[in-house]
C-alpha cells in the first residue's frame, strides 16, 4: 500500500510543519512548505495527491497556486485553509476547491482529508 503524499502549504512555518507533523503520524507522506514557489518546483517531480494550502500567502494566494498546481498535476486534490473565507469569495476559482475555516482540530482535518482522498477525481 502506498501512502498519499499531502503538500502542507502554509506561510507560517510553525502551522505548515505542525499540520504535516499531525498527517505524518496518521500514516500520510506529508511534506510542509512554507513558500509556494518552491512547493510547485517540487510538485512536477513529486506528484501530490492532495495539497493542503493556506489561503492568505505573501507570494501568491492559495486559489492561484493550487490552479498552477493542478496544471502540473491534474489528480492532486485541494482542500484550502483560511481564517478569512470571505477574501476568497470573488476570486474565479473559488468554487473549484473546498474551504475549511481556521482554527481546524485535527480530528476533523484528518476526516475531510481522508474523505477527500477516497472521494472520486
Amino acid at each position: 500500500m502506498s501512502l498519499a503524499l499531502v503538500f502542507v502549504v502554509d506561510d507560517e512555518p510553525a502551522i505548515a510543519e505542525t499540520q504535516a507533523l499531525v498527517l505524518q503520524m496518521h500514516g500520510y507522506n506529508a511534506i510542509a512548505f512554507t513558500n509556494p514557489l518552491t512547493a510547485l518546483s517540487s510538485a512536477a517531480d513529486l506528484k501530490p495527491d492532495l495539497l493542503l494550502s493556506d489561503f492568505q500567502m505573501p507570494e501568491m494566494n492559495g486559489l492561484s497556486f493550487a490552479v498552477e498546481l493542478q496544471s502540473l498535476c491534474p489528480n492532486c486534490k485541494v482542500l484550502m485553509i483560511s481564517g478569512a473565507v470571505s477574501h476568497a469569495l470573488h476570486h474565479p476559482a473559488r468554487d473549484r476547491f473546498e474551504f475549511l475555516e481556521k482554527p481546524i482540530s485535527p480530528p476533523d482535518l484528518l476526516a475531510k482529508i481522508r474523505v477527500t482522498l477516497d472521494s472520486a477525481a
